[in-house]
């Protein structure tokens, strides 16, 4: 069983920049891989990105490349998702999501954390 807490939202500005962190409970959830969702308000989920836990390589969503990058951290448990150049369209409850390799559907899934771009 893999718990996840997101932290890490708030309010920016547009231009701004926020981190978002995701940790995770589990002794084998270095081997899952980890993706970031968002939903906006009377929007469907939106994948943004997703970070592989053999090897570490990243996808991201075209709206979020060359502004958001997914890191990890390994000995702490934890997925953090930078978030750099932030527009009012990236306003929306972010949610980082596990799941086991090759990916099906991730099964385990945060709460989610608002982020809020102010123009």
């Amino acid at each position: 069983q893999v718990q996840l807490v997101e932290s890490g939202g708030g309010l920016v500005q547009a231009g701004g920049s926020l981190r978002l962190s995701c940790a995770a409970s589990g002794r084998t959830f270095s081997s899952y891989d980890v993706a970031w969702f968002r939903q906006a308000p009377g929007k469907d989920r939106e994948f943004v990105g997703s970070i592989r836990g053999r090897d570490g390589v990243t996808y991201y969503a075209d709206s979020v490349k060359g502004r958001f990058t997914i890191s990890r951290e390994y000995a702490k448990n934890t997925v953090h998702l930078q978030m750099n150049s932030l527009k009012p369209e990236d306003t929306a409850v972010y949610y980082c999501a596990a799941g086991r390799p090759p990916i099906v559907t991730y099964n385990y899934w945060g709460q989610g954390t608002q982020v809020t771009v102010s123009a």
